[in-house]
C-alpha cells in the first residue's frame, strides 16, 4: 500500500512541503496501522467497515491485469461481485440457512412470508444485501425492549402501525413519502411505532464506548433455541401503553463544529479522537493524501466502505461542510430507535431508503430518459448543483466540499495556478505521485478545459442575494443555468458530491447510461449491494485522485508536438463496461420493489428487537418440516 505524500508539481508550492511533512506522514501512517491492528478495537471496526478488496500479488499485476492500478481495482471489483452473486438463494430453506450462518440467530417471525413477497417482486436474494439492517439494529439488543418501544412511541414525529394499517401524525413531506412506502407493505407488519428524523443531517452520535458495549451485548445474546422452544408470533403492542419505563431524556446539543460531536463515535485511540480540534476555517485548507493510505491502493480507493469513515481521517474535519457547519445541529448521545435516510458511519440512525428515491421525483431520477447509448454521448464530465454542504459563510466556505471540487476542475483556475498568476484559494494542485501527463508541460488547465463542465447554479449565500449570487464567493465562481438530469445524461461522466447530506441523485446516476464517479461520507440503505469499480467509480473525499481517474479513462493526447512523448491512450471501453454494469445492476437491485423488500425485512427485525420475548422469537418452520 503506497501513500502518495510527495510534493506537487513544479509550479506554485503546496503548503508544508518539507522534510517534516514526510516525517509526520510516516508517524501518522504507523499510528493508523497500529490502530487497525489493535485487538481491542476489532469489535467496532468489523461492523463499520467492509473487508478490503483482495488484490493479487504485485508480481502478477502486469501480466494478468495491465500496468495501471485502476486495472487491478476493476478486476478486484469484478471478482468481488462474482463472489457476491455466488451466494444467491432460491428457496426459503436455503435462505433461512444462510441467515442462521451469517446472523447467529433464527430468522424473525414472518420470514417465510417475507421471502415469498421478495420472490414475487423479482428480488435477487443474497444475505449480504441486508447487512446494513444488522449494523443499524444490532446495538438495540443492548437496550431493554420496553425502552425501545417507549422512546419510539413518545417521539415528536412518528409512523404508527396498528392492525395492519400504517398512519402518521405529521404532514411533513418526508413523513408522507415514507408513509406511502410503508403502506405498501403494511399488511405484513406487526404493530409498531417508528420515530423519524426529519432533518437533512443525522442526529444520533452515541459514544463509541457505549455502542461497543451494546454491540457486545448483542453478540452475547445470539443463540438458536431448539425449534420447539421458539415463539413464532410477535407479542404486539397490546401492553405498550402501560410500559412503566419513561422515555429517555435526549439532551439535544447544538455544538459547532459538528466534528466535535461526530468524533465521539470513533474508537478512543483513533486518529479522529486524538487529533487537535480545528475551529478556524478561514484559511486555505491543507490537502494531503496521507490519511487516505488505509483505504487506497497506489492513490486510488480500494476499500470504498472504509473511505467513508472519518475515524482514520482527521483532516476531513476541515474538508467537508457537514463536519464544519451543518444547516442544523441537534444531536444526542442517547441511543433510541430513530429512522432516517442517510448518516455518517459513526451515526446510529436506522436507515430507510431516502424519500427522493421512493418518490422517484424527476429532478433526482432523470425521469424515464436514462440517456443515449454510450457511443452517442459527449466525452465530458458534467456537474450542476447548488453550493450546499452546510452553512457556508465568509470565514468557512473554503473548507466546503462542493466549492473545492468545482474550483479544482476549473481549467481557468488551474491554468492560472500553473502560470503562477493566482494561487489556489480553497484547493491544491495534484501531487506528482499521480504522474499526470498533462502536468509535465503545464497543460493541466488546458486538458481540463477539453472535458470538464462544472458550475454552481446558486451560490447559496449566508444571507440570500438576488440572482443567487454571493458577495464573498462571486469572484471565485461563475454560475451557470440549471440543467435537468436527463440533459446531463448526454455526457459520459457524472461526478456525485455530497451536499447537506447524501446526494439524492446517486440512484438516478446509477440507473443512467453514464458513469457515476462517487465520493461521499454518508451511508445509505443500498451500500451492501453495490460494488466499487464494478458498478461505479469511487473517489476519495479529497478529490485529488479525480485527475488520475480521468486520465485513465480519457487519456491524454497533448497540445503540441512537444507533447508526443506524454501521450497516453484512454480506456473508453473500461468506462463503458462499468457504466453499463452499474445500470444493469441498479435496474435489478435498486428498484422501488427492492426498497419494499428491504423495508419489510428491516421492520420485521425491528419488531423483534422491540418485543419483550425477543430472545425466543423466530422462524423455524423450515426446521420442523
Amino acid at each position: 500500500m503506497t501513500s502518495p505524500i510527495v510534493n506537487a508539481f513544479a509550479g506554485p508550492p503546496r503548503r508544508n512541503s518539507s522534510f517534516i511533512r514526510y516525517l509526520v506522514a510516516a508517524v501518522i501512517l504507523l499510528a493508523i496501522v497500529w490502530w487497525y491492528r489493535s485487538p481491542s478495537l476489532q469489535t467496532s471496526l468489523r461492523d463499520l467497515t467492509s473487508t478490503a478488496s483482495k488484490l493479487p500479488p504485485t508480481s502478477t499485476i502486469k501480466a494478468a491485469y495491465g500496468t495501471h492500478p485502476i486495472d487491478l481495482l476493476i478486476h478486484a471489483g469484478e471478482d468481488e461481485f462474482d463472489a457476491l452473486l455466488s451466494k444467491q438463494t432460491n428457496d426459503v430453506k436455503a435462505a433461512a440457512a444462510e441467515y442462521r450462518k451469517r446472523r447467529g440467530r433464527h430468522p424473525p417471525p414472518g420470514f417465510e412470508a417475507w421471502f415469498v413477497f421478495a420472490k414475487e417482486k423479482g428480488a435477487i436474494m443474497v444475505e449480504d444485501f441486508w447487512d446494513q439492517i444488522y449494523h443499524d439494529l444490532g446495538p438495540f439488543w443492548g437496550l431493554p425492549a420496553e425502552q425501545i418501544r417507549r422512546d419510539a412511541k413518545d417521539f415528536e414525529m412518528t409512523i404508527n402501525v396498528r392492525n395492519g394499517k400504517a398512519t402518521a401524525g405529521s404532514d411533513w413531506f418526508w413523513t408522507k413519502i415514507w408513509l406511502n412506502l410503508i403502506q405498501t407493505i403494511e399488511s405484513h407488519l406487526p404493530d409498531m411505532d417508528l420515530a423519524l428524523n426529519a432533518m437533512d443531517e443525522p442526529r444520533l452520535v452515541v459514544p463509541w464506548e457505549d455502542i461497543n458495549g451494546f454491540t457486545e451485548a448483542e453478540r452475547a445474546s445470539r443463540r438458536m433455541p431448539p425449534p420447539e422452544e421458539v415463539v413464532s408470533e410477535y407479542g404486539g403492542l397490546a401492553g405498550a401503553d402501560q410500559d412503566h419505563m419513561p422515555a429517555s431524556d435526549k439532551e439535544w446539543e447544538n455544538t459547532q463544529p459538528y466534528y466535535s460531536i461526530a468524533r465521539r463515535g470513533c474508537p478512543p485511540d483513533s486518529p479522529a479522537r486524538k487529533a487537535e480540534l480545528m475551529t478556524d476555517f478561514s484559511h486555505s485548507p491543507s490537502i494531503s493524501m496521507q490519511h487516505a493510505a488505509a483505504h487506497s491502493y497506489k492513490g486510488y480507493v480500494s476499500n470504498y466502505t472504509l473511505s467513508t469513515l472519518i475515524c482514520h481521517q482527521p483532516d476531513l474535519q476541515a474538508l467537508h461542510g457537514a463536519l464544519i457547519n451543518p444547516l442544523t445541529v441537534s444531536a444526542t448521545k442517547k441511543l433510541f430507535p430513530m429512522f432516517g435516510g442517510s448518516k455518517f458511519a459513526i451515526n446510529n440512525e436506522i436507515l430507510l431508503p431516502a424519500p427522493m428515491y421512493w418518490s422517484n421525483e424527476e429532478r433526482f431520477s432523470g425521469g424515464d430518459d436514462h440517456g443515449a447509448a454510450w457511443s452517442e454521448k459527449v466525452n465530458k464530465v458534467i456537474w450542476r448543483g447548488v453550493a450546499t454542504g452546510g452553512k457556508n459563510k465568509p470565514h468557512n466556505w473554503k473548507g466546503f466540499q462542493r466549492h473545492r471540487f468545482i474550483a479544482m476542475i476549473n481549467g481557468t483556475k488551474v491554468r492560472r495556478a500553473e502560470n503562477w498568476e493566482e494561487l489556489p484559494v480553497n484547493w491544491e494542485m495534484p501531487s506528482q505521485f499521480y504522474d499526470l501527463k498533462a502536468m509535465r508541460r503545464g497543460h493541466l488547465g488546458d486538458w481540463l478545459d477539453s472535458f470538464s463542465d462544472a458550475a454552481f447554479v446558486d451560490l447559496m449565500c449566508e444571507n440570500p442575494e438576488e440572482g443567487a449570487t454571493c458577495y464573498y464567493t462571486n469572484d471565485q465562481f461563475k454560475m451557470a443555468l440549471g440543467m435537468p438530469m436527463a440533459e446531463q445524461f448526454a455526457n459520459k461522466y457524472l461526478p456525485d458530491i455530497d451536499g447537506n447530506s447524501f446526494s439524492g441523485r446517486y440512484r438516478g446516476f446509477l440507473m443512467s447510461t453514464s458513469l457515476p464517479i462517487k465520493s461521499t461520507l454518508f451511508r445509505e440503505w443500498h451500500d451492501s449491494r453495490l460494488v466499487a469499480w464494478k458498478h461505479f467509480v469511487p473517489m476519495d473525499n479529497r478529490y485529488m485522485d479525480f485527475y488520475g481517474i480521468m486520465e485513465y479513462f480519457l487519456g491524454y493526447q497533448g497540445f503540441d508536438d512537444q507533447d508526443i512523448g506524454n501521450r497516453v491512450q484512454g480506456r473508453d471501453e473500461a468506462a463503458r463496461r462499468i457504466a453499463m454494469a452499474g445500470q444493469e445492476w441498479a435496474n435489478k437491485v435498486l428498484r422501488r420493489e427492492d426498497m419494499q423488500v428491504y423495508v419489510l425485512r428491516l421492520l420485521l427485525e425491528y419488531a423483534r428487537v422491540s418485543d419483550g420475548k425477543r430472545e425466543k422469537l423466530g422462524y423455524v418452520a423450515d426446521l420442523l418440516r
